[in-house]
Formats: structure tokens, C-alpha cells, sequence
């Protein structure tokens, strides 16, 4: 990867990011504690350094989470001095506004879409910076940068503005909102290298290691108490995970990548996207699209 393609994905980002500081009231990065989350939070560091770190870290918790994962963010939020605000699916459950799943697909993840838009509100956060990529899937190429939001948090495609010469418009109106994507133009490998020359911390469950996993729909699911197994037999194997979701729709993929420059070689030979190891995107052929529309990203 040549380093003047990511200094300019990096320029892009940052100016992106200033823009977003200039243009709103009390903009949020949404943090999965994933690749691009973090990814997102260095930039964010480069782009305003030397003051504080701008904006407030927004996770929405699902309770069902990698526990490598929460410990990364914890540690995270500590080292730059963040101010977290965490929305826990759990409470949208209690109250009533989010029902949770039941049988052997059970996930929490599509209930992230109501705690995110209740997290919004309460925080009255106008815009929201997120990690998508054009890459991942179909309905995020559809996405602009700035991406508005209608007053019931849900994207519509009436409502979004050409983004002509790099110049975005982030004028809403009272109880609209927009979610920003600074690294749209990146790729998956942009990220891992950006990641291996920046020398960025990652969780380590994007590393290979042992794991109890079981096979489900043709994917190594990881063994935990948040998924319902129907008699599928549980082994241990050497694995590492592309994606960071609820674990109970999270796949993992068989790998021996204890480096970056493995992760790097792995991801250029394989035919797979990273969204390929997420079950909750194979509900349905519009899978994501229906959740963008509800407001899920």
C-alpha cells in the first residue's frame, strides 16, 4: 500500500472531522470499540491535537459483548481522557421500547437501532461520527458522508445533498440529525494498513487464538451464554474475528495471524468480505438496508 494513498485517506478523514467541529453543535463518535471505531478516535486525535480529545465516545452496548472488547474501551477512554456515554440495550428492554429475541437466531444487535436513536435524543447530538465504509456492503454504498436524518432518526433518501468538490452541507433542521463517515472512501485493507503504519492498539480477539467455536450455517460461531445451541458439537481451534458485534451473530473466521502483516496478507487473499461474518446481515437479502432506513448506522 503506498504511503501517499493513505496519507490522503488520512487528509480526507481529518478534514472531514474539522469540518464536522466546525459545522455542529455537539457532534459524538459512535465507538464499537472495533477497527474503525479506533481508527476513527486516532484521527479524531491527529485532526485536533494538541487540545483535548473533541468529542464524547457513544457506545451502544448490546450486554452481550466481547469482553476483550469492553476491556480495550475502558482502557481507551482512560489513556485519552474521553468522556463515554454508553446506551445499554438492556434499559431500551426494561422500558419497554425494544423486545428481546428468542429461539436459536436470538440477537440484540438489530435492538441497538432503538438504544442508539434514544441515546441520541437524550444527548441531543446532531451529528454522529461512525466508522462505515462504502466497502462493507450495498446499502452503505449508497451512503453520503453527511447523512441526514429525518426527526425520527431514519434515513431518507430525499433527503440527502450532492457532496460536489469535497464541500458538505451539514444544515439540518430542529430534530434532524446527521451521521458523518469520514472513512467512507476507505477500504478494509486501508484500515489494517493505516492501523500497522500508525502503529494503532487493537483488541487482541482480532489476532488468532484458541477459542471454543461451533458450526452454524457454515460459519465457526464463538461458544458463549448469550447464544441458544441446538445440539451442535463445540470444538477448539485457532481463530481470530474481522468484525466486532454482539457475539451471538458474530462468526469468526480459522486463521494462524498473530501479526498485522498476517492479518494484511490473510485479508488480500481472501474472497470473503468482513461483513460475510456477520449472521444478523444474512436474515434477509435487504437485511442492512432495512435497518439503515430505521436508523441502525
Amino acid at each position: 500500500m503506498s504511503n501517499t494513498v493513505l496519507k490522503n485517506l488520512e487528509e480526507e478523514a481529518i478534514y472531514i472531522m474539522r469540518e464536522v467541529a466546525g459545522q455542529f453543535n455537539n457532534p459524538a463518535i459512535l465507538f464499537s470499540g472495533g477497527k474503525d471505531s479506533i481508527t476513527l478516535v486516532h484521527l479524531a486525535i491527529k485532526a485536533f491535537a494538541p487540545a483535548k480529545f473533541p468529542f464524547p465516545l457513544v457506545h451502544i452496548d448490546t450486554g452481550h459483548n466481547f469482553p476483550e472488547t469492553i476491556q480495550f474501551r475502558d482502557e481507551l477512554v482512560e489513556k485519552i481522557g474521553a468522556n463515554l456515554i454508553v446506551g445499554n440495550v438492556q434499559d431500551s428492554i426494561d422500558n419497554g421500547t425494544a423486545k428481546e429475541e428468542t429461539g436459536k437466531y436470538a440477537s440484540r444487535n438489530a435492538l441497538q437501532t432503538t438504544t442508539l436513536l434514544e441515546t441520541i435524543e437524550k444527548n441531543k447530538f446532531d451529528a454522529c461520527i461512525g466508522g462505515a465504509r462504502r466497502d462493507e456492503e450495498k446499502a452503505r454504498a449508497k451512503e453520503r458522508v453527511f447523512s441526514v436524518r429525518d426527526d425520527f432518526g431514519q434515513w431518507n433518501e430525499k433527503l440527502q445533498r450532492p457532496e460536489l468538490f469535497d464541500m458538505y452541507n451539514g444544515k439540518i433542521h430542529n430534530g434532524e440529525n446527521v451521521r458523518v463517515f469520514p472513512i467512507s472512501n476507505w477500504t478494509e485493507l486501508d484500515v489494517w494498513n493505516y492501523i500497522r503504519s500508525e502503529n494503532i492498539e487493537i483488541p487482541s480477539i482480532y489476532l488468532a487464538h484458541t477459542r471454543d467455536v461451533f458450526v452454524r450455517d457454515g460459519q465457526l460461531m464463538p461458544v458463549s451464554d448469550y447464544i441458544v445451541m441446538d445440539g451442535e458439537e463445540t470444538f477448539k481451534t485457532s481463530v481470530r474475528f474481522r468484525t466486532v458485534g454482539d457475539m451471538s451473530c458474530t462468526s469468526a473466521v480459522e486463521s494462524e495471524a498473530t501479526e498485522l502483516d498476517d492479518i494484511i496478507d490473510e485479508i488480500a487473499g481472501s474472497s470473503i468480505s468482513e461483513r460475510g461474518a456477520r449472521m444478523d446481515d444474512k436474515r434477509s437479502e435487504g437485511a442492512m438496508e432495512e435497518r439503515k432506513k430505521q436508523g441502525y448506522f
